[in-house]
């Protein structure tokens, strides 16, 4: 009911002017900041942050406690899940750790039920409908509504990363960087990597976005919207890691989400970050156009 209520309050104001004048530009700016309070507001979405921030705590944990007796943790080497083995001389590679491992599962699965419920969650409530009598229109609200989950995509990719750098600044020491190439940089370098690493991780989920949005406006269950979304990314996962399958691989949205990691060479390899921002666009384009082909002639009557 306060969903609807102040979307009904919203739509009053604001409605076409004399002439029948679009909404302004402030107007469609107040519709983005609703819909990500909303969002961001939600008990579940504020739980799925928290098990965000927790994977680097329990991370470094595990670091500091393996390595307490003067051993060392994981493998050797440079990308993915072997930056755990250099968190011990730098906390900050505790950050890249960090999501190396959240980004295959955890982070794409937060995405994909906020993304899920955008449009379905709102129609299994009720309040879609009255989303719709505001003068934007359904275009407009589409926008707002993935807008939204990108800023929940940059929100939780931010979360881990400052997460990480906490639990790392506080249990291990801090200094240059030693790039996957073996060169050393400045820790002010390695935090502005860091940052870039963080945008393109988020850059990396967009894909996810616009198909969970794409089967959000398919049905009007919130929860059958979640669940097939987070379905399909476990199975395109699970698609990616058969050998046999390899013709398909480049185009698959996760296939080249570890390669943040060539941010931290010297100098940085684009190849692999290139064709995973063109292939993110791709999906963006494709299943963004389906969402908005399949709102804007959906008959909503919820």
């Amino acid at each position: 009911m306060e969903r609807a209520e102040a979307a009904e309050a919203q739509a009053a104001p604001d409605g076409p002017g004399p002439g029948g004048r679009r909404p302004s530009l402030l107007w469609a700016l107040g519709l983005f900041r609703s819909e990500l309070v909303t969002v961001v507001r939600r008990w579940r979405t504020l739980a799925l942050l928290g098990v965000l921030a927790a994977v680097p705590v329990l991370i470094g944990i595990a670091v500091k406690i393996e390595t307490s007796d003067g051993g060392t943790a994981g493998p050797s080497g440079g990308d993915g899940p072997a930056f755990i083995s250099q968190v011990t001389n730098n906390g900050l590679f505790l950050v890249f750790a960090g999501l190396a491992a959240t980004l295959p599962v955890f982070l794409p699965m937060a995405i994909g039920v906020v993304a899920g419920d955008a449009i379905a969650g709102e129609a299994n409530s009720g309040t879609l409908r009255y989303l719709l009598v505001a003068p934007a229109g359904r275009t407009r609200l589409l926008l707002a509504k993935y807008a939204s989950v990108l800023a929940f995509c940059l929100l939780a990719t931010l979360v881990v990363a400052a997460s990480a750098l906490a639990v790392g600044a506080l249990l291990f020491p801090l200094g240059e960087v030693t790039t996957i190439s073996g060169t050393q940089i400045s820790f002010a370098d390695g935090l502005v990597r860091a940052l870039a690493i963080a945008g393109v991780v988020a850059l990396s989920l967009t894909g996810v976005a616009a198909l969970g949005l794409f089967i959000s406006t398919l049905t009007s269950s919130g929860v059958a919207a979640m669940a097939a979304t987070v379905g399909l990314l476990i199975t395109v996962q699970i698609l990616d890691q058969i050998p046999q399958l390899h013709a398909i691989h480049p185009y698959l949205f996760p296939h080249y989400w570890l390669s943040f990691a060539d941010l931290l060479r010297v100098p940085v390899y684009w190849d692999q970050l290139v064709k995973n921002l063109e292939l993110q666009a791709l999906y963006v384009a494709v299943f963004g156009s389906a969402a908005w082909a399949r709102f804007t002639a959906k008959d909503i009557t919820a």
